[in-house]
């Protein structure tokens, strides 16, 4: 099979069988053929397949009341030119065999599963050289960190919030009773933004463009959105400063889906509203619930119900710190809920493991004030002392304070090497830079510092002080696992096809002004484009799509998490995997730009050294 491009042959096996067999992974002895007589009937069937494995809680209404006919999207538009029409022919024919191979496949896994099998997933992967051999202090956060809750969590703050939304701001009472309002775990993900004017959930891309949107539970068309932006999909920085409440870690999920449910609420009923209004309340509602401290006495009191098992953590805690690595924790939740967080998960004299324990951090100011002391905890009584805190001592808990107080508080020279004299060497040493040990501060130290929430966590400890930073993000494992799925795989393939015949359709039109016919095909090629992205975003379970991908695009929080973390992992767990020497290397196709991301030819590795041993060239 060819195709002529302006009277270049050009082999389809660079392009569409690629694509094929990539998908199908059957050997080219094996590919289908599809007669004329069964294009309508495939189509058909992988319509009604497509149809049934979408998620009925992540489709607006406007979805339920017009879902597409996902047999048009196998039907591509037709061109007088007859060099085009064969591009858009072949490509047609290689869309319905992919199709009908996908009818064979196994059934998918249900959201539900993806979720657990995720859980399996213990891979930590790395965007900068990291040699965990020169950290000699690993820093956890606490929530979502070293403890991950179940989804009731949500459940509770969003439940505590629309409550205060009835109760102190007197929202309608039915709100509570008869409108079945509820934390939805399908609808919200990490890493969007609500447009504080327009009360709008935005899925941003790395350029800060506003890739999708949703008012309330239905999603804002794309003319809407220009309207709304001055005919473009973003704002100027000092805008986005202005209206954009970025929703970035896994808490503000609950937010963002009571935001949105106030809004359908009031559309539903007609009844006037102001959005900016209803997002400052919800968001007051929201902070309220979380500095009552009313969620963490009931999560405190049911560990087993709002705690997820975590049965490996023990042992990584225990790798670093058998390793000689200082072990510091420093959490924005008051001592009181860690603790009882900790005795849940290392038991009752966890205190004793860790170097230095700091809470209700107050990140991120923890690491931009300059000029806040700590205070040391009674951890009987539970109260903050009152006396001058001159040093940290191991096993004491300590509160508030900010990264300068920490420099003057620890002692920042190298933890002894558990494999040295017993007595320990304190015999001054030179580090690489030729600084002697004993002159490093918080600002040079080897740490790595563990975290959920990337501006919370993360950011200023690594723009700020340059340490090592690592991201907890779950949503890796559960996505690996959507996207190694038939249904999100044909998806893709399928996108892939399109665009290119688009460039092989343009490339076949050349140079000259284009035609309404030329206009009208590329038009119809994009919008099916479009609809199978939507597709594609359906199977992640969510109307959003991916955490990493607004549409075609790195989201913005895949831009921060490459930018500011050096690794990533879905749980703290996975560390288990790996020595406390271990030095993580980056992927070699970490690549920015169009031209670096064009494969080159590759080499059959077998044909290489078959020509090595035989001493034949590998052009012959």
């Amino acid at each position: 099979m060819r195709l002529l491009t302006r009277g270049v042959t050009t082999v389809v096996a660079a392009s569409l069988l690629d694509v094929l067999l990539a998908f199908t992974t059957q050997p080219p002895t094996s590919r289908l053929r599809i007669r004329s007589s069964q294009t309508k009937d495939v189509r058909t069937q992988a319509s009604k397949r497509m149809a049934a494995s979408l998620d009925p809680t992540t489709i607006s209404p406007e979805d339920v009341n017009g879902e597409p006919d996902l047999s048009n999207l196998l039907e591509l538009p037709r061109h007088s030119s007859e060099q085009v029409n064969e591009i858009l022919k072949e490509t047609e024919k290689v869309l319905s065999a992919m199709h009908e191979f996908s009818l064979k496949s196994d059934v998918a896994l249900s959201l539900a599963d993806a979720k657990e099998a995720g859980r399996a997933h213990e891979k930590v992967y790395a965007n900068n050289y990291v040699d965990l051999a020169k950290v000699d202090t690993v820093g956890f956060d606490f929530d979502y960190t070293l403890v991950t809750y179940t989804e009731e969590l949500l459940e509770l703050i969003y439940d505590m919030a629309l409550k205060r939304l009835v109760t102190d701001k007197q929202y309608p009472i039915e709100m509570l009773h008869n409108a079945g309002l509820r934390f939805d775990p399908h609808f919200s993900i990490r890493g969007l933004a609500v447009d504080t004017k327009t009360g709008w959930i935005c899925h941003l891309s790395y350029t800060h463009k506003v890739a999708v949107a949703w008012e309330g539970r239905e999603q804002v068309p794309t003319p809407r959105i220009y309207s709304e932006y001055r005919g473009k999909r973003g704002m100027t920085p000092s805008e986005r400063r202005k209206r954009l409440k970025p929703l970035n870690d896994i808490f503000s999920m609950s937010e963002c889906c009571l935001i949105a449910d106030s809004v359908q609420f009031f559309k539903d009923r007609q009844i006037p509203y102001h959005a900016q209004n209803i997002v400052t309340d919800v968001l007051s509602a929201i902070g309220e619930t979380h500095i009552s401290g009313d969620f963490h006495r009931i999560v405190a009191e049911n560990p087993d119900r709002y705690f997820e098992t975590t049965p490996h953590l023990t042992q990584v805690v225990h790798n670093f710190k058998d390793a000689g690595k200082r072990l510091l924790l420093v959490s924005n939740s008051p001592f009181w809920y860690v603790d009882a967080g900790m005795r849940h998960l290392f038991g009752n004299d966890w205190t004793m493991e860790w170097d230095a324990i700091i809470t209700s951090a107050g990140k991120p100011n923890f690491y931009t004030d300059d000029s806040r002391p700590f205070r040391e905890i009674c951890q009987e009584t539970r109260r903050p002392l009152f006396r001058r805190v001159d040093r940290f001592e191991k096993g004491s808990v300590y509160t508030g304070g900010c990264i300068q107080e920490l420099q003057r508080l620890v002692d920042w020279t190298k933890p002894s090497d558990p494999t040295s004299d017993v007595h320990g060497d304190t015999t001054d040493e030179q580090s690489e830079f030729g600084m002697k040990s004993g002159a490093v501060d918080v600002a040079t130290a080897n740490v790595l510092y563990i975290g959920d929430s990337l501006f919370a966590d993360l950011v200023d400890a690594k723009r700020e002080f340059s340490w090592t930073t690592a991201a907890v993000t779950p949503e890796v494992g559960y996505e690996l696992e959507i996207q190694a799925q038939n249904d999100f795989t044909l998806a893709q393939r399928t996108i892939d096809l399109l665009l290119n015949a688009l460039r092989n359709v343009q490339e076949e039109l050349g140079t000259a002004m284009r035609s309404d016919e030329d206009i009208g095909t590329l038009d119809a090629l994009e919008k099916l484009v479009s609809k199978w992205r939507d597709q594609e975003t359906r199977t992640l379970g969510n109307p959003f799509g991916s955490v990493f991908r607004a549409r075609y695009q790195p989201s913005l929080f895949a831009h921060s998490l490459r930018r500011y973390c050096d690794l990533y992992m879905p749980s703290v767990s996975c560390f288990r995997n790996y020595s406390p020497q271990h030095r993580f290397y980056p992927e070699q196709h970490h690549k920015l730009l169009s031209h670096e991301m064009v494969n080159a030819d590759c080499w059959d590795l077998d044909e290489v050294m078959e020509c090595t041993e035989s001493g034949k060239s590998l052009e012959n």
